[in-house]
Formats: structure tokens, C-alpha cells, sequence
């Protein structure tokens, strides 16, 4: 049994950056950015910031 994963994975790992943003209709830029964050983290969830947060103030 394929996931839908698997399924993409065959339609698209081949494929240039061009021909993927045309296939999914979205950015070459988003495409790419994708495909950088996936090589440097392993995973293309979004990740939680750095560093503390701001001190919420009293707004009356």
C-alpha cells in the first residue's frame, strides 16, 4: 500500500525546481525554500522561534 507521500515523492523527486512549481502551481522561490529547509532539518514543519519571548503589558 502507497501513501500519498510515496505517491508525490514518485511524481516529483526527479524533477527540476522549474517543473515542480509548475506541476503545483505555486513559486519557484516556495519550491526552493521548501526543498532547502527539508535538506538542513529533515522536515518542513514549522519550527518553534528562538530565543524569549516578549513581556506581555496590561493594555487598559
Amino acid at each position: 500500500m502507497q501513501t500519498a507521500s510515496t505517491n508525490i515523492c514518485e511524481r516529483l523527486c526527479n524533477k527540476s525546481i522549474r517543473e515542480i512549481s509548475l506541476l503545483l502551481n505555486i513559486l519557484r522561490s516556495t519550491v526552493s525554500d521548501i526543498i532547502t529547509k527539508w535538506k538542513q532539518l529533515g522536515t518542513t514543519a514549522t519550527q518553534p522561534p528562538n530565543g524569549r519571548r516578549h513581556k506581555m503589558t496590561e493594555q487598559g
